[in-house]
């Protein structure tokens, strides 16, 4: 069959079109006509980073919240930043983890600011002091109240960026060996207690002794020390302190909000896209409210399970002992703010804020819980 005969005049038509949409192309991807754009797609690069706690492999609530942290960042960024967790002892020791995030040898760690005392005195205003807030309002203070800037301001000075990454509410007052009676059952007592609370516990006579969590048991097992105060009732069953005492008090005075924290390297935080950065908040955010609603309700059940099947013997502490404890927290915590101008501005913002919160506390769910108890 013989082809048909193609005009000149369609086929210099059809050129112009492809010309045409070709131009068109260009500058709908960024190019103009003179310079068209090149069609590669941009592949944004991807990281790997380390996390490091101070908590043991899997242990619930604090160790899982941590993990959850680090797999949420890793599935919300679509494996552009993957985070690997190491728990305390794996990658470095529990105390060490502030210090080799500094020195990026991890890039984050998950973790209580009161175990950082000795690298400043107010660090403990982050997580949790003696005679302090509860656990709605410590978020209030950081979230809407200034304590974020301020706790930027301070882990700034060490290159870091802190978020809060759970809470594990009102601790207990502890477990002890011996029955506690008055005052006078503190004078010479070893207990393992950390932040301020140390420095409360040491002027009631006390030894204050810090260890970290995996260490607790095996101290109390061989009366290394007299005393421990670790989270509440689901964490500290899944300790087995029970098997060695029966006496538990509460609440503890040292932290009626126990805040803890993920804290990111700043060099490598800074490094990162906008949106990377907006994912680590979020996944810390999530984790702030989720673990403490999962503390509430793992508490309650625990609690009833060490009264029931254990034989726990579960009381307040004596009044004398209680106001003794806060009075003596009060002097303490007052005292951070001689140490500098930040530390300062730190307790002004935060007694300040604490005021006005014990104001209102009538009136919210504390006066609530008074009065539905008494009614």
């Amino acid at each position: 069959m013989p082809l048909k005969k193609i005009s000149r005049r369609k086929i210099l038509q059809a050129t112009s079109l492809v010309a045409a949409a070709g131009l068109i192309s260009a500058c709908n991807n960024g190019g103009s006509p003179d310079k068209p754009a090149e069609s590669t797609k941009t592949i944004k690069k991807k990281r790997e980073w380390k996390m490091v706690t101070t908590w043991p492999k899997n242990f619930p609530g604090l160790g899982t919240g941590a993990q959850r942290i680090a797999n949420n960042i890793t599935n919300m960024s679509d494996g552009r930043l993957t985070v690997k967790l190491f728990a305390a002892g794996e990658l470095v020791p529990a105390f060490e983890c502030f210090d080799a995030v500094r020195e990026n040898k991890a890039q984050m760690f998950h973790a209580s600011p009161y175990y950082w005392i000795n690298k400043n005195k107010s660090m403990p205003f982050f997580g949790g002091v003696p005679g302090g807030v509860t656990a709605q309002e410590h978020n209030a203070w950081i979230n809407y109240a200034g304590g974020q800037s301020l706790w930027d301001e301070m882990y700034a000075q060490f290159g870091l960026k802190p978020f809060m990454g759970g809470n594990s509410g009102t601790q207990m007052g502890g477990w002890f060996l011996k029955e506690i009676n008055s005052v006078e059952d503190f004078k010479g007592l070893k207990m393992r207690i950390p932040g301020l609370a140390a420095e409360v516990l040491n002027r009631m006579g006390g030894t204050a002794v810090a260890l970290p969590g995996g260490e607790i048991m095996p101290a109390l097992q061989s009366g290394a020390i007299d005393a421990t105060e670790w989270v509440g009732p689901w964490n500290d069953l899944a300790f087995g302190f029970h098997k060695i005492t029966k006496f538990y008090y509460g609440p503890g005075f040292h932290e009626p909000s126990s805040a803890l924290e993920c804290s990111i390297n700043l060099e490598a935080f800074n490094e990162l896209d906008n949106d990377l950065k907006s994912i680590i908040k979020n996944a810390c955010e999530a984790e702030n409210t989720r673990m403490i609603s999962e503390f509430t309700a793992a508490n309650i059940d625990a609690q009833e399970k060490l009264v029931k099947e254990h034989g726990v013997i579960i009381r307040n502490f004596p009044k004398d002992v209680f106001n003794l404890m806060m009075a003596l927290s009060k002097d303490v915590v007052s005292e951070t703010a001689a140490e500098g101008k930040l530390n300062k501005k730190i307790y002004e913002s935060w007694s300040t804020f604490k005021e006005k919160a014990r104001q209102r506390a009538a009136f919210n769910e504390h006066g609530y819980t008074n009065l539905s108890n008494n009614s």
